[in-house]
């Protein structure tokens, strides 16, 4: 069993140090302006973490989600959340179905949002680094600044995070 656990790792080791070679030859991807991050690679196939409906003048539907760590700290309650946790909301807009006349769907992309927690690199915005997408373009500086303000005037108490696991 352990050999075979020592040989999985290995060949794990060198998958991840092709993707990280390939990953460098590729195109940079679009950067927040004020914290750097990214839009992950394959943040859609994340867990679920929970929806969220926002009211006009906004009148989206939305659906974060999370990679490993998170949902291990969603799980287990743990507070503040681990440094590698990483959320991304997606929102779109709040649609009447046309199958269905009480039901709402998703209608147009609006954004994408990331947060990613690295307490040392974004120390001074709580230990998370912001990024909000529109057509997988970072939206301009002024739109990008009241992230960390609004998560600190309403969600300080919950590691700046809004959303709650749904159960």
């Amino acid at each position: 069993m352990t050999r075979s656990l020592v040989a999985l790792f290995a060949i794990a080791a060198g998958s991840f140090a092709t993707a990280v070679t390939l990953a460098a030859t590729a195109d940079t991807p679009a950067k927040s302006p004020l914290y750097g991050v990214t839009v992950p690679e394959g943040y859609r196939h994340w867990e679920f973490i929970a929806p969220a409906h926002e009211t006009p003048p906004l009148d989206e539907l939305r659906v974060v989600v999370g990679n490993d760590i998170a949902i291990k700290a969603y799980r287990e309650g743990t507070l503040p959340f681990p440094d590698g946790s990483i959320l991304v909301k997606l929102a779109w807009k709040h649609v009447q179905s046309k199958e269905f006349a009480p039901a709402f769907v998703p209608g147009a992309a609006t954004t994408v949002q990331v947060m990613v927690k690295d307490s040392k690199k974004y120390a001074a915005s709580g230990g998370w680094g912001f990024g909000r997408f529109v057509d997988g373009k970072p939206v301009d500086l002024a739109q990008h600044q009241t992230c960390l303000g609004c998560h600190k005037a309403n969600v300080k108490d919950h590691d700046l995070v809004f959303t709650r696991y749904a159960p």
